[in-house]
């Protein structure tokens, strides 16, 4: 694969691809440093971000793209009363001054590929108006326009929703008016990740957007098993499910313990969360007489064959904005069975590549989950599912092109 700069007798366009935060190495994240080797294909690519992460340091340094960061890492504030006053956007904008050569890149640059999240948003306050710009707005602000991020992994409210909504109105004035403006800049091009967070978009801030959807990595996520994954699971005796995502209300982790109680099957969870929540996450799948396994993060080729060993991999995700879960089950050969909710709905086809499923209907799921046992319904809805996966373009190669079209578009 091309390395970053090879190809001298062709003139790239110089893009800086930027993310405030790489630490979660959640979807959004891999998907940045996955579609990277492509990007610098087509572009002259450079990257700035707040926080780094081991895997955006390597891929890097493996493709000699420059990599700007601060010297000293920035962390999101989360104090209730930083988040009242929007502190979050003020330290970040500091940081990203901070970023050695960062600033003075832009004389030189094309294009701005910027992602939306934490402390992402303030670097619009230092980016020139010459520059074309794109953001990948993963989706609205969900702290300041839902209350599911204000509720605690059971459901209950962290703290009186009526208050927390007026506490928070200032910065989300602040959101919609920023996000508004941008939308009026010269050179600029919004876009969610799915038809799904574009819809959202146009419901929470009023103005269009277009859809750049992730990407799959055909060779991180290979449909048949090499020689050389070893599932991690250890402590679980019999057949069990995945559940992919940082254990929370948003990511439905409780419903799917309550879910699987009387299925005869364990819960796999692969992301973490913070020590309150896992431990109530614990105690509710003893009580509900679950065995659950819980890794806070796992390398791909041992993602990959806790998947394939896997009845399902289920979500009750709240209105997830794309899910990159789904794609990634279909492509190793295992169903998915999804809350049909969201983006969700643009990966999976009911009982063609998966299954998608009423939240409350308990009976339903059970019955899928029999359904996924079956041989021949799992290598079906493999199938179709990868076939749709390549239809939609769901790789690097396509996310770059899609990429340069939206840049060209703005000249």
């Amino acid at each position: 694969m091309a390395r970053n700069g090879e190809g001298a007798g062709r003139v790239r366009a110089r893009l800086l691809v930027a993310k405030g935060s790489f630490s979660a190495m959640g979807g959004a994240e891999r998907d940045i440093i996955r579609n990277l080797p492509a990007l610098s294909k087509k572009f002259e690519v450079s990257v700035a971000t707040l926080d780094s992460a081991l895997q955006l340091d390597s891929i890097c340094e493996e493709y000699d793209i420059k990599l700007m960061k601060p010297d000293i890492y920035w962390k999101p504030p989360r104090e209730a009363v930083s988040r009242i006053l929007n502190k979050e956007f003020s330290s970040s904008l500091q940081s990203w001054k901070s970023v050695v050569g960062l600033v003075e890149s832009f004389v030189d640059l094309e294009y701005i590929h910027l992602t939306s999240g934490d402390g992402s948003l303030s670097m619009l306050e230092i980016i020139p108006d010459g520059i074309s710009l794109h953001l990948h707005l993963l989706e609205p602000h969900r702290g300041l326009h839902e209350d599911v991020l204000h509720r605690m992994i059971d459901g209950s409210p962290r703290r009186n929703l009526s208050l927390t909504r007026v506490a928070l109105s200032m910065a989300r004035r602040k959101d919609l008016s920023k996000i508004r403006m941008l939308s009026s800049r010269d050179r600029t091009a919004i876009s969610g990740n799915s038809k799904f967070t574009s819809s959202r978009i146009g419901d929470v801030y009023g103005i269009p957007s277009g859809v750049l959807p992730p990407s799959l990595d055909p060779e991180e996520f290979p449909s048949e098993s090499p020689s050389s994954e070893a599932s991690p699971l250890v402590g679980i005796e019999g057949p069990y499910v995945v559940t992919i995502g940082r254990a929370s209300w948003v990511k439905g982790t409780w419903e799917t313990i309550s879910m699987l109680t009387d299925s005869g099957l364990s819960l796999a969870l692969v992301g973490g969360g913070e020590e309150e929540s896992i431990d109530a996450l614990i105690e509710h799948a003893k009580s509900s007489k679950v065995e659950i396994w819980v890794a806070p993060r796992l390398e791909s080729t041992e993602l990959c064959s806790l998947i394939r060993g896997a009845v399902a991999v289920v979500s009750m995700a709240h209105s997830e904005p794309f899910g990159l879960t789904p794609i990634e089950a279909q492509s190793l050969g295992t169903p998915a069975l999804f809350v049909d909710e969201g983006g969700f709905r643009e990966t999976i086809t009911d009982g063609v590549s998966g299954r998608l499923l009423p939240r409350d209907d308990y009976s339903a799921w059970h019955a899928a989950l029999e359904e996924a046992k079956d041989t021949h319904n799992r290598s079906l809805w493999s199938e179709n599912g990868r076939a749709s996966i390549s239809k939609m373009g769901l790789n690097p190669e396509v996310f770059s092109t899609r990429l340069e079209e939206i840049f060209l578009n703005l000249e």
